[in-house]
């Protein structure tokens, strides 16, 4: 198929056609074109559950107003792009019931595998770091029992570090979880 004839897509018109479709397809709205996301590997889908346990666990001991969300939940960077990360933070106000989207989290965790690697290190990294809201991007390699966390400091750079073991702190919100149980 000829990609010049397919329609762009603006992330309201995508969350209308995702909302309207009568069976769940996993999908991202990527410069304003829907791509299909691959199913799941075993250890990804571990791995993702482990993450999105911990997380919710660190928002009930810290106390905070925060939602924490598994795949599912549309980000939108753009006019033309919505990502759906494995798991996502959102803090203050509760999301209402119906919403399709998470405009600020604070929080995105993507679980690499073989289909993903690239562009969940490349694109979606610089993509969610356009959003204002978002200090923490955690990018878990179940394989190699990994996780690099991208953090936004108070002067707006982004840094980065691999972790396997050790306590890590996610302020803000103000989480603390062991990278052990992010991992699964």
């Amino acid at each position: 198929m000829n990609i010049a004839l397919l329609k762009t897509m603006t992330v309201p018109e995508y969350l209308a056609w995702g909302d309207a479709q009568s069976e769940r397809r996993r999908t991202e709205l990527i410069n304003g074109q829907i791509v299909p996301i691959s199913p799941e590997r075993a250890i990804h889908n571990r791995s993702k559950g482990s993450t999105y346990l911990a997380l919710v666990q660190a928002v009930k001991v810290a106390g905070l107003p925060c939602e924490v969300f598994i795949d599912g939940m549309a980000v939108p960077i753009d006019a033309h792009t919505a990502y759906e990360p494995d798991v996502l933070v959102h803090c203050g106000a509760r999301i209402p019931s119906a919403q399709l989207t998470v405009p600020d989290p604070v929080i995105v965790v993507e679980v690499i595998s073989p289909t993903s690697a690239h562009s969940d290190t490349s694109a979606k990294l610089i993509g969610h770091f356009k959003l204002a809201s978002v200090r923490h991007y955690l990018v878990i390699d179940p394989d190699a029992r990994t996780m690099t966390h991208h953090a936004r400091g108070s002067d707006g750079s982004v840094s980065a570090r691999t972790l396997t073991t050790g306590r890590l702190r996610l302020d803000p919100p103000g989480l603390e979880v062991e990278t052990i149980d992010l991992i699964g």
